[in-house]
């Protein structure tokens, strides 16, 4: 068990948070969820001793072991890659060292030799005959190939070092395990692995993340980080979004009676646990739900921005052709190839690659960002189309830095009058004397939300997305993934969010540098498949994977 007794953190006067009382346990997993900025990593820092709060404490059980993701993927450049997962287990991997050192030591001494077999004594009672075994098997769940496991941390990219870090804070089996965005830079099939064995896991997990589908697969209970509070709800972050609606709802319509309101609350818990039934904590979760006290139930005082794309001009039948497409690194290793298919009126790909340049360079291309090395594309004469790129720094670079975001927005508007801007701003949750500030000085998120406002005042009947989900917290990921799947055009996208791809993809493309996979099939549907499975194989099977 984790406890945190009456706990705060102050930075001046800025309190972050204060009189925060928990307890985490065994057998759950806490999803902790808040606005950019709210302090959820802050808050995970704390629990593991990174730093300081400015009051109260934070106890583990005695005897309880936490295991932390790193998130300094530079730490064990100098250690082998199967090293640095056993590292996991700090005391296994210290007394392994112990024992090695003095086994190789031609000139130990009869007492050293005796303390070599006290430490293998205690070195098996942690599993440690089993270490190099399970940490393997942990690296090719991750997909780091057996060729990799003996070569140094430096020598691996740095999508394959999140992989490994990550499975450095699986391994061993620990009491109490944090993760910060565990999902980040993981692929689709990596992430189901990780969701899966995360649901089976019997400790305790608290875990930072904005993947709504990850946190759903997972989660029994919310961590929410708002307003300077801290509150533990039972359910997963749907359970969580929807009943916090319908109390908001419910308190805006005053007029209704509490029997009615905790009438409507419970038939929702019953359907909920009902349709839970698909996951694999249903037994767990289902528990707490009929433990859950309604008045425990608070309305969310998080705000939605408005995202709704209106096209100006229907789409004819021509919409996109694309023929033989190829891209290499400057390197010659190749990116894709041989990418030739044509999009019908209605459809929304979502675009999928074991290598996320791949995916960028893709969309470079047909947004003329960038040539292809092979082949041509040709859009239908209908067709308008917007681009919302992975890295969007050049629009907020130079002399368009130095505007306010009043007179950036205003340069892709129509309609110049100043009270319109505003506005539009102010849906976009930029109120008050914020729009007077640089676009300069924004951070991630607001530039992906200021990008967001251009495209849509644009009113295109095409969109091509790369990652649009980054720097997004939450609640702007909801109302994106709803303005994306009412969206009445096509749609080409990319994202790490496994409920955005899921649901508003019709056709998944997954290219690939000898060809491509097409089908017309939901993702999850895509990532079952055995076809899929198959022509992945074949195409793979002449590459270095």
């Amino acid at each position: 068990m984790l406890t945190v007794d009456n706990l705060g953190l102050q930075f001046g006067k800025r309190v972050l948070f204060d009189e925060v009382n928990l307890k985490f346990t065994g057998g759950n997993c806490y999803g902790v969820i808040g606005a950019n900025g709210a302090g959820k990593s802050t808050f995970l820092k704390i629990l593991s001793g990174e730093i300081d709060a400015t009051r109260g404490a934070v106890s583990i059980e005695p005897g309880k072991r936490m295991a932390v993701l790193s998130q300094d993927h530079f730490k064990f450049d100098d250690e082998m890659v199967l090293n640095t997962v056993i590292m996991g287990h700090k005391e296994m991997y210290d007394i392994m060292l112990e024992k090695n050192a003095i086994y190789d030591n031609p000139d130990a001494t009869e007492a050293e030799g005796l303390h070599a077999a006290e430490l293998e004594d205690k070195f098996g009672e942690m599993g440690g005959w089993m270490a190099e075994t399970d940490a393997a098997e942990l690296l090719s769940h991750m997909g780091i190939r057996e060729d990799l496991h003996y070569k140094q941390m430096s020598e691996l990219s740095g999508k394959e070092k999140v992989k490994v870090l990550l499975a450095q804070a699986l391994f061993g089996n620990p009491d109490i395990l944090l993760l910060d965005e565990p999902t980040n830079d993981l692929d689709a099939v990596t992430a189901t692995w990780l969701s899966d064995f995360l649901a089976d896991f019997p400790n305790t997990v608290i875990v930072v993340s904005h993947d709504r589908y990850f946190l759903d697969m997972v989660c029994t209970h919310i961590v929410d980080v708002d307003f300077g509070e801290i509150n533990l709800s039972t359910g997963n972050y749907t359970f969580w979004y929807e009943t916090s609606q319908m109390v908001a709802r419910q308190m805006a319509n005053k007029n209704k009676k509490t029997a009615q309101k905790r009438e409507e609350l419970m038939a929702f818990i019953a359907r909920f646990s009902a349709n839970a039934s698909k996951s694999r904590q249903a037994t767990s979760r289902k528990k707490a739900l009929e433990k859950l006290n309604l008045e425990d139930i608070r309305p969310s005082s998080r705000k939605y921005p408005f995202i709704h794309f209106k096209i100006e001009r229907e789409v004819g039948d021509q919409i996109l052709h694309i023929e033989n497409l190829s891209k290499s690194l400057p390197n010659g290793e190749p990116l894709f190839g041989d990418v030739s298919f044509t999009m019908n009126k209605g459809e929304k790909i979502a675009l999928v690659s074991r290598n996320p340049m791949a995916l960028t360079a893709f969309f470079d291309i047909l947004s003329e960002t960038t040539t292809p090395d092979t082949g041509h594309f040709e859009w239908g004469q209908t067709i308008t189309a917007e681009y919302l790129p992975n890295d969007n720094d050049k629009y907020f670079a130079d002399e368009q830095g130095k505007q306010s975001l009043i007179d950036w927005l205003r340069q892709y508007s129509e309609e110049k009058d100043e009270q319109f801007i505003r506005g539009f701003l102010g849906r976009m949750l930029f109120s008050g004397e914020e729009v007077n500030k640089t676009a300069e000085v924004l951070s991630g998120g607001e530039k992906v939300r200021c990008m967001l406002s251009k495209i849509m005042l644009q009113h295109p009947n095409f969109l091509l997305f790369d990652e649009p989900t980054n720097h997004l917290d939450l609640e702007s990921i909801t109302v994106l993934n709803k303005g994306m799947d009412e969206f009445k055009g096509n749609l080409i996208f990319t994202s790490h969010d496994h409920q955005l791809m899921n649901t508003v993809g019709n056709r998944i493309i997954e290219i690939t540098p000898n060809g491509i996979i097409d089908q017309l099939m939901t993702f999850d549907e895509f990532l079952r498949s055995e076809k899929v499975k198959k022509q992945r194989e074949k195409l793979y099977s002449a590459v270095l994977v």
